[in-house]
């Protein structure tokens, strides 16, 4: 079978589409700092990401080897910008035109690092410091990147799940997402492959037929991760944020209702991010309906995720969550009526609906984690903490985990130093054990090839 797409590495000017048309010059300045300075880098790295979209791989540091020598650079003219591009990935190409989606993504990775750098690290705006800052700086560069809808009812319903996932795990995640669309619910996820993509597969049919013209599939991605995951081709609306935490919180914060699929070390930091939250008590009257759910085949991983987080949070987390097998109907259902109950509460506590103000996030939630051998080592998996702060360590050694899984800087790290170093407590060490091996056993730490953890569990 033939492809519409380009077997050979492309060299093409680029002009705007959808998000960004205008650079000041002090704008297009700071990314030609210094030539090639830690904006433009930043820029370049996101951009060769996006260009490499429906390339089947999550290994990062394999992208950036391949394209070494990729480049793009920013040609300032009086009717706006445009990108010169050498050398990219044909797949993002067909008769040696850039494919439209794709070219939309890449300019919504230029407003944001531009957003980013100007507005976050450049100037005294935000105080990062501070959990009340951060919250801020979350909301600025949503509304920056036109990702809040502030003129009508609830209506997001955010999806996590692995990229690495079963053909029948895929499938019933577009059989739910096609539920949501039929119930003019909008989809919003992480941007990538597999239970990414699904949601908003289904959605699109879903929407078709209720001839909603308005369908919004908001992809939330971060530096560290969008090489692993590009952007799927059906995110009508890319936001890049600057790190995981700040990912996370834009997810909980423009959420109506949240569904988890099957995945692996990245889905299981979810998890445990919005439950270590709704645990906290300063959150005991916020509603923020969750269900964890995959089809007949994944009950075992259901059901094993299920059991860890009692063990390890307690009985009374399944108070914060809804666990559905196998009946995609059910979930919609539950999802929609979830987000009716959001509606109601919204409107009594007088919180925005586009944008989850009331909802406390502790800081420990929002500081940047950076997964090192000394600071993973230094995580204290004890079960005799406080809930949510066993939570916070809990999703910052899953999110380790991932980093030494498929971004680059972590993979490089283990490659160097060996496996990073866990300790849990006797009451966790078993459990966490046979969590993270039935990942492993699963496939559902790496798309491709064989996978060696990234770390070692002791006690």
């Amino acid at each position: 079978m033939n492809t519409p797409y380009e077997t050979e590495d492309v060299s093409v000017d680029v002009n705007p589409r959808g998000a960004l048309e205008v650079l000041s010059q002090v704008e297009v300045e700071i990314l030609r700092q210094a030539g090639h300075g830690n904006a433009y880098d930043l820029f370049r790295r996101c951009a060769l990401a996006v260009l490499n979209t429906g390339n089947e791989t999550d290994d990062a540091e394999a992208i950036f080897t391949r394209y070494a020598n990729f480049d793009i650079q920013i040609k300032q003219r009086t009717r706006g910008v445009q990108l010169h591009i050498d050398e990219a990935p044909g797949t993002a190409f067909v008769d040696g035109r850039m494919i439209e989606g794709i070219k939309e993504h890449l300019f919504s990775v230029l407003r944001d690092v531009i957003y980013i750098t100007t507005e976050l690290t450049d100037s005294n705006l935000f105080d990062l410091t501070s959990s009340r800052g951060i919250t801020n700086a979350v909301f600025h560069i949503l509304r920056n990147a036109n990702a809040l809808r502030l003129d009508g009812p609830p209506n997001m319903v955010v999806c996590w799940g692995g990229h690495s996932i079963s053909r029948a795990e895929y499938d019933y995640s577009k059989a739910v997402g096609y539920q949501l669309g039929l119930r003019r619910l909008d989809v919003c996820t992480g941007c990538g492959p597999g239970a990414m993509k699904g949601p908003m597969k289904g959605a699109t049919i879903g929407h078709g037929k209720q001839r909603v013209q308005t369908g919004r599939y908001l992809g939330f991605s971060e530096p560290g991760i969008i090489a692993a995951e590009p952007p799927n081709p059906l995110v009508n609306n890319l936001v890049i944020l600057p790190d995981i935490e700040k990912r996370l919180e834009a997810f909980v914060r423009a959420a109506h209702a949240i569904i988890v699929f099957p995945g692996g070390a990245g889905t299981a930091e979810e998890i445990l991010y919005l439950l270590g939250i709704l645990l906290h008590p300063a959150n005991r009257a916020i509603k923020m309906p969750l269900i964890i759910t995959g089809p007949e085949v994944s009950r075992a991983w259901l059901e094993s995720v299920d059991a860890f987080l009692v063990t390890a949070l307690g009985e009374e987390v399944r108070a914060h969550y809804e666990l559905i097998i196998g009946d995609e109907v059910e979930v919609a259902r539950a999802a929609a009526a979830g987000v009716k109950a959001v509606r109601r509460d919204r409107k009594n506590s007088g919180d925005a609906f586009y944008y989850n103000w009331l909802l406390d996030i502790p800081f420990e939630f929002q500081r940047p984690f950076e997964p090192t051998h000394e600071a993973m080592a230094g995580l204290k998996l004890e079960r005799d903490r406080p809930i949510h702060e066993l939570a916070a360590d809990l999703r910052r050694a899953f999110s380790g985990i991932v980093a030494g899984n498929v971004k680059e800087p972590g993979v490089r790290a283990v490659r160097e130093r060996g496996p990073f170093q866990l300790r849990a407590d006797a009451a966790l060490l078993d459990p966490l054990d046979e969590l993270l091996r039935s990942f492993v056993a699963a496939g559902r730490m790496k798309l491709n090839g064989a996978y060696t953890p990234c770390y070692e569990l002791s006690g």
